[in-house]
């Protein structure tokens, strides 16, 4: 552990730095989740910083060693949100300007944010590295001090004083499931819970559509593309110096789709009644694709951050309860005459199912002109109810499409 480039000494005085100016964050066990997955879940609740995001311990620690001069000229950053908002919260704290680069797509929630915190805001690069570059060069031209998301052993050291907290608090921990991005934050809580406790193990997880560190750990070649609702750890180029220390202190990276990102989303709030982003929901998602690997264990998960649009809450949510039977699409081919729609309201109202929205489909259909495609919206209780509804329908003659 000496030769690291971050050192647990490095990560104490990171955490003496910032003491009093972040919020140690509650580390509390959830037995509901703990249950479904077979292992034994604490979660620790970094959405509840003031800026709803970890970042802003790294960008604080950061902050904390520029000198005055650097202090006079200002900071610069590039960051999708959370990073942005922790340099922005905190520069504008201690008297230092800062200007925030943010790629083209940055959640505006993550964007109006950082704003309010006072921090002068560009958008643009298609890619956080391209608005990196946009960054360093905007940040030479003006004499500014660049605060790297993740590529910077003080941001790194800030990040680690998180497993240093959830050991404090539960000492019981074998495991730590911790999002990956530019590996900022694994490679100083590795490097934070190895040295207080070897044996533990660590896994990474990342975006199966942004594998840039598992591509560098694994030596794969797996496409990175697409647009992801983990937004905050789709990067494509992991840091150099986060990647040597996760090569030798992480035990494994994990790959999570989008769906179970989704479901890893709306169970945190549906049972922990708490609002956590994508890339924050990424431990939960591993947890619940992989259960063997966690049986039996004691799990510390990261919820990394909160900042997420409301629109993609209430998509995530609904497309849930989808996925559990809870609310469906119906079609059904019907007689176009007065009292069928009524019969159809009256059938389902007798099977307990919900009506939530209403469609006729006469124009743009392939069937016959005296019939309509009737479109509804349901609600259920859970899947069997459906069957259940889906059965009747069936026995008296309207044959019920799933769409």
């Amino acid at each position: 552990m000496e030769s690291l480039p971050v050192k647990p000494a490095d990560i104490t005085r990171a955490a003496a730095t910032i003491g009093g100016s972040v919020v140690v964050t509650a580390c509390s066990e959830s037995r509901t989740l703990g249950e479904i997955c077979g292992c034994h879940i604490w979660l620790k609740f970094e959405n509840l910083q003031f800026t709803s995001s970890f970042k802003e311990r790294g960008a604080l620690n950061r902050l904390g060693a520029l000198s005055a001069e650097e202090r006079q000229h200002g900071v610069i950053a590039m960051s999708a949100g959370n990073h942005a908002q922790g340099v922005a919260y905190h520069a504008q704290r201690l008297g230092i300007p800062a200007t925030i680069v943010m790629p083209v797509g940055t959640p505006m929630v993550k964007i109006e944010n950082t704003r309010r915190h006072g921090a002068a805001v560009i958008i643009s690069g298609q890619t956080v590295e391209e608005a990196g570059a946009i960054a360093e060069a905007h940040g030479r031209a003006h004499g500014m001090t660049l605060i790297h998301p993740y590529d910077d052993p003080l941001i790194i050291a800030g990040q680690g004083t998180i497993a240093l907290e959830m050991l404090q608090a539960v000492p019981a921990l074998d495991m730590l499931v911790v999002p990956i991005g530019g590996g900022g934050l694994i490679s100083g809580m590795a490097v934070a819970a190895k040295a207080v406790k070897p044996e533990l193990s660590i896994i990474g997880v990342e975006a199966a559509l942004y594998p840039s560190m598992y591509n560098v750990i694994k030596h794969a070649h797996l496409p990175m593309r697409g647009d992801t609702l983990a937004e905050g750890i789709a990067v494509k180029s992991p840091g150099k110096i986060a990647s040597g220390i996760i090569r030798t202190m992480v035990d494994d990276i994990i790959l999570v789709n989008e769906m179970q990102i989704e479901r890893a989303v709306a169970a945190l709030i549906n049972i922990e009644k708490t609002i956590v982003e994508g890339a924050g929901a990424a431990g939960l998602a591993a947890v619940q694709a992989k259960p063997a690997l966690f049986a039996g264990r004691n799990v510390g998960l990261v919820l990394t951050g909160g900042n997420i649009d409301t629109r993609l809450i209430a998509s995530v949510l609904t497309r849930e309860l989808a996925r559990e039977g809870r609310l469906t699409q119906l079609s059904l081919d019907i007689v176009d005459r007065p009292g069928q729609l009524a019969a159809v309201a009256a059938l389902l109202a007798e099977a307990g199912a919900n009506i939530i929205e209403v469609s006729h489909q006469r124009t743009f259909s392939d069937l016959p002109a005296k019939a309509t495609l009737l479109q509804l919206v349901i609600e259920t209780r859970d899947r069997a109810h459906l069957d259940d509804v889906l059965t009747k329908l069936n026995a008296a003659g309207l044959e019920a499409r799933c769409d």
